[in-house]
C-alpha cells in the first residue's frame, strides 16, 4: 500500500491537476468510480489506478476489469487518494491515461457543435453530455476553450467524454467553412436574429455555433453562418446559460428528426 506523498506516482498525478502538467505529460486524471467503469466499458486504456482498499473491497468486479486493461494498479492509503484527487470528498478511487495519440474524427454530417472559448468545465462537460444523449455526430472546440480533458470536464460529462467524437479546432472559422462546403447548414445563436431556434430545418446536415459564456459568439465567426437564430426570452432575462442553449436545440433537432419517422415507428421508440 502507498502510504507516502512523497511516492513518485503519486507525484505524478497530483501535477496532473494543471493544464501544463497535462501538457506536458500528455496524459489526463479520471477520477470517481462511475468514469473508470465508463473508461473500461469501452476499453480505454488505462496508464495507472490508485484506489483504496475500502473501494477495492466493495467494488471488486470493477477492479477485475481495471486490472485486465491496466499498465498498473495500486492500493493507496485515504490521504494519499485525497491528495491525488481535485475533488473535496473523492469516493477512493483515481486513474491516469494517455492523450490520444490522433484526435477522433468527427463527420461533416448529422448534428455537430462547435464552441468557441468555452471557458467553464461545467458547461463544456454537460455540452458533451448533452450532445452525446442527443445523438450529436460530434463537438469542436476552439483552442482557447477550457481543457477538453480538464477533469472537471470529464465529470460533468457523466461518463460520456469517451463516447463522444471530440477534437480542438486550431481554426474554428476554416472548420465551419470545411462544414459547409461538405453540405452542412451553419447555425448561429445570437440574441438580437430574427428567427428562433424552432423554425429551423434541424433534418439537414448541421453544424451549431456557440460562444463564449460572458461574450457570446464573436462577430467574424456569427458571420459565417447560414442562419442565425435566437432562444425567445422573457423580459428582463438577459440569457441563458450556454448549456442549456445548446440543450434546446439539440433536442429540437432530435424531435423535427422523430416527427419525420413513420408514426409506427415513433410510437415504438417511445414504448420502449
Amino acid at each position: 500500500m502507498i502510504t507516502s506523498l512523497q511516492n513518485s506516482l503519486v507525484k505524478q498525478i497530483r501535477k496532473l491537476h494543471s493544464t501544463k502538467e497535462r501538457n506536458k505529460q500528455q496524459l489526463f486524471l479520471l477520477e470517481g468510480t462511475h468514469l473508470l467503469e465508463e473508461a473500461c466499458a469501452v476499453s480505454y486504456p488505462l496508464d495507472a489506478v490508485c484506489c483504496t482498499s475500502q473501494w477495492h473491497d466493495t467494488h471488486y468486479q470493477l477492479w477485475e476489469v481495471i486490472c485486465s486493461q491496466c499498465y498498473r494498479v495500486e492500493i493507496v492509503s485515504p490521504e494519499v487518494l485525497a491528495a491525488m484527487a481535485t475533488t473535496v470528498n473523492p469516493d477512493g478511487i483515481v486513474a491516469i491515461a494517455q492523450r490520444e495519440a490522433q484526435p477522433r474524427q468527427i463527420p461533416f454530417t448529422g448534428l455537430v457543435l462547435a464552441l468557441e472559448t468555452v471557458q467553464d468545465p461545467g458547461n463544456l462537460g454537460t455540452m458533451i453530455r448533452t450532445a452525446a444523449a442527443a445523438g450529436a455526430s460530434g463537438l469542436w472546440l476552439s483552442e482557447d476553450s477550457v481543457d477538453l480533458d480538464n477533469p472537471k470536464v470529464l465529470r460533468a460529462s457523466a461518463g460520456q467524454w469517451f463516447r463522444l467524437n471530440m477534437a480542438v479546432s486550431a481554426d474554428l472559422k476554416t472548420t465551419v467553412r470545411q462544414s459547409q462546403q461538405a453540405g452542412m447548414q451553419v447555425i448561429a445563436t445570437l440574441p438580437n436574429a430574427d428567427s428562433t431556434y424552432w423554425q429551423v430545418d434541424w433534418r439537414k446536415p448541421s453544424l451549431i455555433l456557440l460562444g463564449n459564456e460572458g461574450a457570446g459568439l464573436s462577430a467574424d465567426l456569427a458571420a459565417l453562418a447560414d442562419i442565425q437564430v435566437k432562444i425567445p426570452l422573457s423580459p428582463g432575462v438577459e440569457s441563458l446559460n450556454v448549456g442549456i442553449t445548446a440543450a434546446l436545440m439539440l433536442y429540437e433537432a432530435q424531435r423535427q428528426k422523430m416527427l419525420d419517422k413513420p408514426k409506427t415507428l415513433v410510437n415504438q421508440e417511445f414504448s420502449g
